[in-house]
């Protein structure tokens, strides 16, 4: 059952067949069979066995792709890292898992040579952690098996009818459960290629959606809309033959959907991924009507309940199956929190079913923040700005923004005579979080709400602050 196997099954079925368009190169099935292969040969000589933890912090390309297949060829769990994560993020993840080896120059990794015979795996072995830092501010790496990876995978290819032939954009991070799951898994596993964007910028990107031609777009609502912005006024033939955009990450607005469906002629199929789900785990299958608001339903195997529904029929969204993590790496009180002894995982975020068992989200009951598609979760940006010496009391919360969906604010109460402003404190965080995550409109205020413990009362903050950010 180990997930190495996607490429070298692949290698053996069509091995001249594309695997990754990455700028002007094309690495083939079998080429990226060999380079997995490499980078296996590689760990082996650093002395890495079956279950350490190897961590890659690298960019979207070839090497993060072979690296990712190399550590599972050799029985390791994969640890991706965002490139995006400051230093102080790093050294926490690999503190915290424990890593043993960190790949993350790209040129070691195309210089690899030799082979390793493929390691023994069973479905519940880890094969990946994936760190989500929840509503306290503290990572959480989530343990992402390879049979709860290829539940994943191969149910959200069936559902999107992944063939051969499909060249699926590959634009989300492979460090996030969605690039790593469908991007990667899936979509070599159905013998397809993936069209390397190790940064969308949307008139360059459609460009080579067109020259690669890409069939399947997996992103965001943000990049739908920058993508329909740049094709206006394009002819037919300058826009690539896609079939199917799938969007999480934030709702769809209907307009986004028909503009999606109007330029390019393709599908707009709305889904729900979480990482502790191992990637997708609703969506709409081949000939399902979309339904405007909803997020589609599970995927084959997976049951849904909804918990504690109020006369509505909404209440906490619940997820049992074959792709459900097997919990957070050496952390059992979370793992105890999220999955019960049952099995079902509480997800935090509030749905209900229509009576076709279509999910529709209504609201999140973790105060995460979804900025462009990358989860902010404001607790670990609150704590960096607890750490300056000017800030008294801070609370950061989404905004609705336009093209992001959200926003990350922050409205500060200052030590008394304290100077800081807005500009120092956004250098302050940008320096210690990843760029999306650092607050664009700070607000100052007097009194932040309190309730009758003393805990800030998030949902009494005055927007009208926010619109009116402090310089």
């Amino acid at each position: 059952m180990n997930l190495a196997r996607i490429i070298t099954e692949s290698a053996d079925a069509h091995p001249e067949r594309p695997a990754l368009l990455v700028g002007d190169e094309t690495v083939t099935h079998a080429e990226l069979a060999s380079r997995a292969a490499a980078v296996a040969a590689l760990l082996q000589e650093r002395g890495v066995r079956s279950g350490d933890r190897v961590a890659t912090l690298l960019p979207n390309g070839a090497a993060a792709v072979a690296a990712l297949l190399g550590i599972w060829r050799v029985g390791a769990i994969a640890v991706p890292l965002n490139v995006l994560l400051a230093r102080p993020e790093i050294e926490t993840r690999l503190e915290l898992a424990q890593v043993t080896v960190l790949l993350a120059d790209e040129d070691e990794l195309a210089a690899a040579g030799g082979d390793v015979v493929i390691a023994s795996r069973e479905p519940g072995d880890p094969a990946a952690i994936l760190f989500t830092s929840g509503t306290s501010g503290t990572p959480k790496g989530a343990v992402l098996t390879h049979g709860s990876l290829w539940a994943a995978a191969a149910g959200a290819g069936a559902a999107m009818a992944f063939q051969p032939e499909d060249v699926v954009l590959g634009a989300a991070p492979f460090s996030h459960v969605l690039g790593l799951s469908t991007g990667i898994v899936s979509t070599l596993a159905h013998g397809g290629a993936v069209a390397v964007e190790r940064r969308f910028e949307a008139a360059a990107t459609l460009e080579r959606m067109r020259r690669t031609g890409t069939t399947i777009l997996l992103g965001v609502p943000t990049m739908c809309i920058a993508l329909c912005d740049a094709a206006r006024g394009l002819a037919a033939d300058a826009l690539p033959p896609l079939r199917v955009a799938h969007i999480g990450g934030a709702a769809v607005p209907n307009e986004v959907a028909d503009a999606v469906e109007r330029t390019f002629g393709a599908d707009l199929v709305e889904g729900y991924g979480l990482t502790e789900m191992s990637g997708i785990a609703t969506t709409y299958g081949p000939g399902d009507r979309r339904r405007p608001g909803s997020v589609g339903r599970p995927l084959p195997g997976t049951e849904i309940a909804i918990a504690v529904a109020d006369e509505t029929g909404r209440g906490e969204v619940l997820f049992r199956g074959p792709s459900v993590v097997a919990g957070y790496w050496q952390n059992g009180a979370a793992t105890g929190e999220a999955i019960s002894a049952d099995g079902w995982l509480a997800t935090g975020d509030v749905g209900y079913l229509d009576e076709d068992g279509y999910l529709f989200l209504v609201d999140r009951k973790k105060e995460v923040v979804i900025r462009g598609g990358y989860n902010v979760y404001p607790r670990e940006v609150e704590e960096v700005l607890y750490a300056h010496e000017d800030v008294l009391e801070a609370a950061v919360l989404g905004i609705p923004h336009p093209s992001l969906g959200e926003e990350v604010a922050a409205v500060v109460v200052l030590r008394p005579g304290a100077p800081a402003n807005a500009d120092e404190l956004r250098a302050w965080v940008k320096e210690r979080v990843a760029a999306y995550k650092y607050p664009r409109v700070i607000a100052f205020v007097d009194t932040l709400p309190k309730g009758p413990s003393g805990k800030i009362l998030k949902r009494a903050i005055d927007r009208d602050a926010l619109a009116r950010p402090s310089t």
